[in-house]
């Protein structure tokens, strides 16, 4: 990798700094090109991006964002799973890793705060927006259903 690309690649990952609102760290050592591409379709089925990249650049880049803490954490074989809501890269990553012993999560953040492995997995527990809104729209019906049900029971039984 020369010069240019490394100063193109700082850049890009400068800029994928400032634009995420999470970000989550995972070794993988040993993981096969098979489990990798399922990785990679895992993430960006959820909403998310991954990247593997050099360390010393990735710590260059981190240094003048939110994100700045997680540079000690970029050592060894590093993933860096991101995304623009604070859930998608958590879920994806922690998913993966309880099916694949070999990607261990070392860490992550928002925007504004350092995350450990634990606040990472109970972010990943959270429902994600669309069955959020299901179960809300869900409540929001049940009340009228049972009405409808409770009228058409007792006009049926009026007819009867």
């Amino acid at each position: 990798m020369n010069r240019e690309e490394k100063t193109e690649l700082l850049g890009l990952l400068n800029d994928v700094f400032n634009k995420a609102g999470s970000v989550v760290l995972a070794e993988y050592k040993g993981i096969t090109v098979a489990e990798a591409d399922a990785l990679r379709n895992k993430i960006r089925e959820a909403g998310a991006s991954i990247r593997v990249t050099k360390n010393r650049i990735a710590r260059l880049a981190v240094k003048d964002t939110n994100f700045a803490p997680l540079a000690d954490l970029f050592k060894g074989p590093i993933i860096m799973a991101y995304a623009d809501d604070p859930i998608s890269a958590c879920k994806a990553c922690v998913e993966f890793a309880k099916e694949n012993e070999k990607l261990v999560i070392v860490g992550g953040a928002l925007t504004d705060k350092v995350l450990t492995i634990n606040d990472i997995k109970q972010l990943a527990s959270i429902p994600s927006m669309d069955e959020l809104r299901a179960k809300l729209i869900g409540l929001l019906q049940a009340p009228a259903a049972k009405m409808a049900r409770v009228f058409k029971a007792y006009s049926e039984k009026e007819a009867a």
